[in-house]
């Protein structure tokens, strides 16, 4: 037996037109495409916003700045301490922690932005400057912590010194 469709013509030839069933591929482009799409979403909300340290890239940035009156503010951020400073003044020192879940307890650095923002309120821009043997998991929480006081703009870059 011969695997083609008789189409009971003479000679002994062979139509090539053969119906194709293409439910089982569609079906599954259907559902491809659907967790691509439900996929996406995710990837957008686990992004985070950081932005590279340094000037502003355009003129129109730095007109924007100076027109806010914003203070240049550092964090320093090591494996034992926080060290907050604005225009080269430096805050006292805060002492890192663990909860008892072995989070990096950041309550303090959350009632020191809350201070620093009721005295700069147009105040948006932050630099984060990690130590090497900082852990990464605790970098993400202190962005989490700088979003969440109402500064937006957070830059990492290299601790110096």
């Amino acid at each position: 037996m011969a695997g083609g469709m008789d189409t009971g013509g003479g000679k002994g030839k062979k139509s090539l037109d053969a119906a194709v069933n293409l439910t089982a591929f569609i079906d599954l482009m259907a559902v491809t495409i659907s967790f691509l799409i439900m996929t996406a979403v995710w990837t957008q909300i686990g992004r985070l916003q950081v932005s590279q340290a340094g000037g502003p890239s355009t003129e129109e940035e730095q007109q924007q700045e100076e027109q806010t009156k914003t203070v240049q503010l550092n964090l320093l951020i090591t494996p034992t301490e926080l060290r907050l400073s604005a225009d080269q003044s430096a805050f006292d020192p805060i002492p890192l922690s663990k909860d008892a879940k072995g989070k990096t307890d950041l309550s303090k650095l959350v009632a020191r932005f809350k201070e620093l923002k009721a005295q700069l309120p147009d105040q948006s821009a932050i630099t984060l400057q990690p130590e090497d043997k900082v852990r990464y998991e605790d970098l993400v929480q202190i962005i989490d912590e700088c979003i969440g006081a109402g500064l937006p703009q957070v830059s990492v870059s290299a601790a110096m010194g």
